[in-house]
């Protein structure tokens, strides 16, 4: 009996420090590259490629700003914009479609729903990475290529926000609820507008989050579809940037500095959204 009692507790611990070994290497894992950008962006060029990175000497984080916000006649500002517009406009209207599309599949019945529900599933599964190319003939065939609606438009419609929006319509909006309303006299646009859709708010804002992330990192997509420079977005630009170090070492440390700032953005609005996004993730869990 002592036996099995004095085992249990060191079972026990050593799971426990299993777990806190698998944690603590994740957040390593995670933060040292974040650790890395942060102290590379504050150094010259000939510090990057020393061994001294981790000194305080060579402090060069305002000379860095000022050479990327200076670069090739400040388009690293253009690029920056290009971004929100895309990112921040795309994610909201994104998000409001899905959402919309979504509490659809979940509050209507209507012909053929469970098998276009299933397309839908389906295309969330299919990698971005392949449809850039049919993308772009389509682009091209309407005279949209090397334009922002040829990177705009096709980042408005997120298979996976309709597939979330339809899980938060079913955990956050009551049935009941909507028949009251339809026994008040709003109509089916009404009834959405001004009781689903404030109940779906911590919803829309992890579809929001999800759409922004993805808008934000997406690269392929713009590479294909724009050659003019002053239509990239961040993660083409500093890619451009780059790719021309080799060459133009001076790059480098503008590039570092700038992949710093394009990361604020994201953490910005997961830190400002999260008591949203937080209660969505739990959409459904408790009825």
């Amino acid at each position: 009996m002592s036996a099995t009692g004095g085992t249990l507790p060191r079972s026990r611990l050593l799971g426990r420090a299993t777990v806190n070994a698998v944690v603590a290497l994740s957040v390593l894992y995670t933060l040292l590259p974040v650790l890395w950008l942060v102290l590379a962006a504050a150094k010259n060029r000939d510090a990057l490629f020393g061994s001294d990175l981790l000194s305080l000497s060579d402090f060069s984080f305002p000379s860095n700003l000022g050479d990327l916000l200076a670069m090739d006649g400040g388009q690293y500002g253009r690029w920056y914009a290009n971004s929100l517009l895309y990112a921040v406009v795309g994610a909201a209207v994104g998000a409001l479609a899905g959402v919309a599309c979504g509490y659809a599949f979940d509050k209507y019945a209507f012909r053929h729903k469970e098998k276009l529900f299933g397309l839908v599933l389906a295309a969330v599964m299919v990698p971005q990475t392949v449809l850039a190319l049919p993308l772009y003939l389509m682009a091209s065939g309407t005279g949209l290529v090397n334009t922002f609606w040829a990177v705009f438009i096709p980042v408005l419609f997120n298979p996976f926000g309709v597939y979330l929006g339809r899980i938060f319509s079913r955990g956050y909006v009551p049935d009941e609820v909507l028949e009251a309303a339809r026994m008040d006299g709003a109509g089916e646009l009404t009834a959405y507008v001004r009781v689903a859709l404030r109940m779906l708010g911590p919803g829309l804002v992890t579809v929001f989050l999800f759409q922004l992330t993805a808008i934000w990192n997406n690269f392929f997509l713009p590479m294909v579809m724009l050659s003019d420079q002053d239509l990239y977005p961040v993660s083409l630009g500093l890619y451009a940037w780059n790719s021309s170090a080799s060459v133009s070492p001076e790059y480098y440390p503008v590039v570092i500095m700038g992949s710093l700032l394009a990361v604020l953005p994201l953490i910005l609005a997961f830190v400002l959204l999260q008591r949203f996004w937080r209660s969505g993730l739990t959409a459904g869990s408790v009825k």
